[in-house]
């Protein structure tokens, strides 16, 4: 980690009173020790603080200015989330975004990723989740074309008889469908000719009339609103897939952050309400 400006400067002559050395001089090159790598960080935090709490009671308005890392999922990342954020920065000019897009978990750890908003719980319980919107379901649906020309399931159990679009994450091939009514549960195997690690192919498949998609509500809603998507055996519900915003530090929860949730959430609450999902 470098030192970028007088301010990293001043920081570590204010902290010279911890009596360790936090920078490492010769006549050509000056560098950070441990003890310094460490402080650095903390210190760009407060100093962050401190002027963002100037900037607001001297123009007497909030100020929020930062920089985040995201990873979004395929489809509801390129298909909606990129909206939201464009909107998100009408409103605060002054964030910018690096976007990754990719259905698998980026690793919040390893990766240079602040934020990932995914589906389902983090299969690591030392993850913070912070809930976007949390009854999303996956729903069984079709192209009204492919209906009318291989029939209507009228329940799961039927899905044999149907070419099923499977979507695949790393090596785990998503096929079998799980559904629930009043307190029976199934999971019903399916097979087909198609399958891919991509969220937004398989619904684009669903749409073209390729074959029965089993998709999260959010991505779907819009297609169902507008008729190119028909919603199936509505008595059986889905797999709970709640969408979530996930880091892997309290510490990361910074105002920009919690002002990011609130309006993902604002917008997920507005995309289902266009169907009943």
């Amino acid at each position: 980690m470098k030192i970028r400006s007088l301010h990293d400067l001043d920081l570590f002559v204010r902290a010279a009173e911890l009596g360790v050395p936090l920078m490492l001089r010769s006549t050509r090159s000056l560098r950070l020790t441990r003890e310094g790598e460490r402080l650095l960080p903390a210190a760009r935090l407060a100093l962050d603080g401190l002027r963002d709490a100037t900037d607001e009671i001297a123009t007497g308005r909030q100020v929020i200015r930062d920089h985040l890392q995201i990873s979004l999922p395929s489809d509801l990342g390129r298909n909606h989330i990129l909206g939201w954020l464009d909107e998100f920065q009408v409103r605060w000019p002054e964030v910018s975004f690096r976007l990754q897009f990719s259905d698998r978990l980026a690793d919040v750890y390893r990766q240079p990723i602040d934020l990932a908003i995914r589906y389902g719980n983090p299969p690591d319980s030392g993850l913070v989740a912070l809930p976007l919107h949390t009854t999303n379901r996956r729903i069984l649906c079709a192209a009204p074309a492919y209906l009318a020309a291989h029939g209507t399931p009228a329940s799961p159990a039927e899905l044999a008889g149907h070419n099923c679009l499977r979507f695949r994450l790393g090596d785990e091939l998503h096929d079998q469908w799980q559904f629930t009514r009043n307190n029976e549960e199934i999971r019903i195997n399916v097979t087909g000719n198609r399958a891919c690690d991509d969220g937004d192919a398989v619904r684009r498949w669903a749409i073209a009339g390729r074959g029965i998609a089993y998709k999260s509500g959010l991505d779907v809603a819009a297609d169902l609103a507008a008729g190119r998507l028909r919603r199936l055996c509505p008595d059986w519900q889905g797999e709970l897939v709640p969408l979530a915003l996930i880091c892997a530090d309290r510490r990361q929860l910074s105002p920009t952050v919690a002002l990011l949730r609130e309006h993902l959430r604002e917008r997920c609450e507005a995309l289902t309400t266009l169907v009943a999902c």
